[in-house]
């Protein structure tokens, strides 16, 4: 797989309306991301239902293998027309990104994609189609790793109250905020709330049409592999460490006597990160080859538990701490191989040993369930 995507979506609701009249619908197959917007013309409960009529025709196509051509057609033919004011009831985009970074997009009526890469956008070629009456955008490009597209609903673009409060927000002025604040240790979801957050600001905290703002970050794909404990049977040891040392990507150790092992077998040391003590978290090591050696059971159950909290990634990726950096490489990765080794340890035969360290394997298993509730790929190996 040559790409992964991250994607975050932030809407808000018309001023007094109950429901947003935007809708947003992800598909993930095997071969691409299929990401569909919609806005329902007006707002509230009768914008909203049109805008899903829309969005789910649309995936549910494109999930049973319709192609993109096939899916605006028959959107296209069922959307009909406000002769009122010659607008159709519901606009669209779809946007198609294959794995190996093949990108298309269709837009109907919707504001035009924002696409760059690193903090510069740019404007790839766009072509003008008719389509069962209907004049519809499409784009075609290769994306790669630190590209980004931004798709938005009209209200981003007709942010402010009744249009007065800011008159030179336009579309260079968006494109030039969305540049600024690209930032790639930024989360997508992260970023998508910002903007939209700036849209809330400028229609005076009551949004005069409802918001919608999908954020898509390109990136190479994540892999991190973590060994936790060493192997119930010794002989194990150099098989454990060369498994480690042979899988792609970041490479964590967890556990002291692990850690230990590890150096061994590789005819290396450990020393102690100074920069990494904490009141709550034991420190971390250092061992050339390895991007990561913590403490076991206490840094474990800290881990997950900002896992389970959700904490930012921005508060994250600063802290010097051993949990800390383990949830950063958690949430940042897509696939993870988790090795545990099931050894006994006898020091838990001890009245005085605190109750977390019996508990280490519920935490690891706890663990496992959280990230696959994340959407992670875990491969799970036990010796």
């Amino acid at each position: 797989m040559k790409i992964r995507l991250d994607i975050g979506v932030a809407q808000l609701k018309k001023y007094g309306e109950e429901l947003c009249g935007d809708s947003v619908e992800i598909v993930h197959t095997g071969q691409s991301d299929l990401v569909v917007v919609s806005d329902g013309l007006g707002s509230g409960v009768k914008a909203n239902i049109l805008s899903r009529l829309t969005t789910k025709t649309a995936a549910t196509m494109l999930r049973l293998g319709g192609n993109i051509a096939e899916v605006i057609d028959t959107v296209a033919r069922t959307l009909p027309i406000d002769r009122d004011i010659n607008a159709a009831y519901s606009t669209f985009s779809i946007l198609q990104i294959e794995n190996n970074g093949k990108t298309r997009l269709v837009e109907y009526d919707n504001p035009g994609v924002f696409i760059g890469n690193r903090n510069k956008l740019f404007t790839p070629r766009r072509e003008e189609h008719v389509i069962a009456g209907k004049k519809i955008s499409e784009y075609s490009l290769d994306v790669d790793d630190q590209d980004w597209l931004v798709l938005t609903s009209d209200g981003v673009i007709n942010a402010g109250i009744d249009g007065r409060m800011n008159l030179t927000w336009n579309r260079e002025r968006i494109g030039k905020f969305i540049e600024d604040t690209s930032d790639k240790q930024k989360s997508a979801q992260e970023w998508a709330d910002e903007i939209a957050a700036l849209c809330y600001n400028l229609y005076g905290e009551k949004p005069g049409d409802d918001v919608t703002v999908v954020a898509i970050k390109v990136r190479h794909p994540i892999h991190v592999t973590m060994l936790i404990g060493p192997p119930q049977n010794k002989e194990d040891d150099r098989k454990l460490v060369r498994r480690l040392m042979e899988s792609p990507g970041r490479k964590v150790v967890c556990g002291g006597t692990t850690g230990e092992i590890v150096a061994r077998v590789l005819g290396r040391k450990v020393f102690v990160d100074l920069s990494s003590v904490s009141d709550d978290v034991p420190p971390v090591g250092l061992l050339p080859g390895i991007d990561l050696v913590t403490e076991g059971a206490v840094t474990l159950v800290q881990t997950l538990e900002h896992l389970k909290g959700n904490t930012k990634l921005s508060e994250l990726q600063f802290r010097k701490d051993g949990a800390s950096r383990l949830a950063t490489f958690l949430k940042q990765a897509d696939s993870i191989h988790i090795i545990v080794g099931t050894a006994s340890n006898n020091a838990l035969d001890c009245m005085d040993v605190p109750a977390i360290y019996a508990y280490k394997h519920h935490v690891i298993r706890d663990m496992i369930n959280t990230l696959k509730d994340m959407d992670k790929d875990i491969v799970e190996e036990y010796y």
